[in-house]
């Protein structure tokens, strides 16, 4: 028997437009005994096709789309050709940009909701994090085994998120080697070191690929402090920039040892960089009580919104915080602010930044947007597949 998820009357304008979620509050019924993850058609109310997905029962995302054809079977050969429309894309950037890391697989925006795979050199890392993508773990595995035969493969399915799916947490190799504790990458000349095992998300943070360039072109000279620096990447961009000096600030002695080992790796100067462990909110007012001041603060916090109850909460605390680098920039200096929190609108994290400005009592000019690099496309039906964002500001 087909399984098959009906709509409620009018709930298919979104499925109409191609968006690949269907809450469980569009839903009229579900016809079948589906398990989680399986595939299922789903129909409006009048029994018309729209299309077939991953049923995910524990979820208020009831289904998410594998295909809007009719006529398409979700197998080995449909992962395959997944990964070949994507790979594409990325070999193009890889030559363009001198990468051997990037995002192979980034969930609904390349036609695969809910999985999430990064390369770096010959490892695969993957992150499976709905009902669906769990259930098809052994055929995406395969595939990736048929596109990727030199590549070994690494789970990294240990995020929170998978709970809200009634999933557990899995970690491990799944085929090939298991990953050094440190592997180097190449971005635009720069070496870093991903810990694939330990890091955070798969090991290293893709996305600022671009906005570590950034950095790069505006420290000419300038005293950097790099807030939340995780292994140290802007660290590194900014002193191949040619920096005065680079003060890395995180709460972890781990990644703040790597950081260090970041710039040794690419034979950089040491005696300009320093490292502080140390929760960021406090050092930076404790820098405004010494009256130290800076040329370039990197701000690159963690998510702060996880759901939207946590907006308003999450509106203050950057506020709050990019107010106080606003106030540590020297007149001419230049603040980069990002937020990774996907339900934080690009709009809203603007006029945040604006009010910051207003709070420290400095006017501040916005001179240039970011967002994710360009291995974590946004397809159009799919808006929220934009979550970084971040701006630079130069104190007037």
């Amino acid at each position: 028997m087909t399984l098959r998820l009906i709509l409620a009357k009018g709930r298919e304008k979104s499925l109409l437009r191609r968006h690949p979620w269907i809450f469980s509050g569009a839903v009229l019924r579900l016809e079948g005994d589906a398990l989680p993850g399986e595939t299922i058609d789903i129909l409006d109310s009048q029994g018309k096709w729209l299309a077939r997905g991953a049923y995910s029962p524990e979820s208020q995302i009831l289904a998410r789309v594998w295909t809007f054809k009719q006529d398409e079977v979700v197998d080995r050969e449909f992962f395959i050709r997944r990964l070949q429309q994507a790979q594409s894309w990325r070999d193009w950037l890889a030559q363009r940009d001198g990468l051997n890391g990037y995002r192979l697989i980034a969930g609904e925006s390349d036609g695969l909701p809910g999985i999430t795979i990064d390369r770096f050199q010959n490892f695969l890392v993957l992150q499976l994090l709905s009902a669906g993508a769990e259930y098809q773990r052994a055929t995406l595995v395969s595939a990736l085994q048929q596109c990727y035969p030199e590549c070994s493969i690494y789970d990294r399915s240990d995020v929170s998120v998978r709970k809200k799916e009634g999933l557990p947490l899995t970690q491990g190799t799944v085929c090939g080697e298991m990953p050094p504790a440190l592997l180097p990458i190449s971005e635009n000349g720069m070496q870093l070191l991903v810990d694939i095992q330990q890091g955070h998300k798969t090991g290293f943070y893709l996305d600022q690929r671009d906005s570590r360039l950034a950095a790069r072109n505006y420290a000419d000279g300038r005293r950097v402090l790099n807030c939340f620096s995780y292994t140290g990447a802007f660290a590194v961009a900014a002193l191949m920039g040619n920096c005065q000096q680079v003060i890395s600030v995180d709460t972890s002695q781990s990644v703040l040892d790597i950081a260090k080992q970041n710039i040794e790796l690419n034979q950089l100067d040491m005696s300009k960089a320093e490292f502080v462990r140390d929760d960021v909110f406090q050092l930076l007012r404790n820098y405004r009580a010494q009256g130290e001041k800076f040329d370039m603060i990197i701000m690159d916090p963690p998510k702060f919104v996880e759901n939207k109850s946590q907006l308003a909460s999450a509106c203050r605390g950057y506020k709050d915080i990019n107010m106080l680098a606003i106030q540590l920039l020297r007149p001419g200096g230049i603040l980069l602010s990002f937020s990774c929190s996907g339900l934080m609108p690009t709009d809203l994290f603007q006029k945040i930044l604006a009010d910051a400005a207003l709070d420290a009592g400095n006017d501040i000019q916005f001179i240039e947007q970011f967002r994710q690099a360009a291995d974590h496309p946004v397809i159009a039906t799919y808006p929220e597949g934009l979550y970084l964002k971040g701006f630079a500001c130069r104190i007037v």
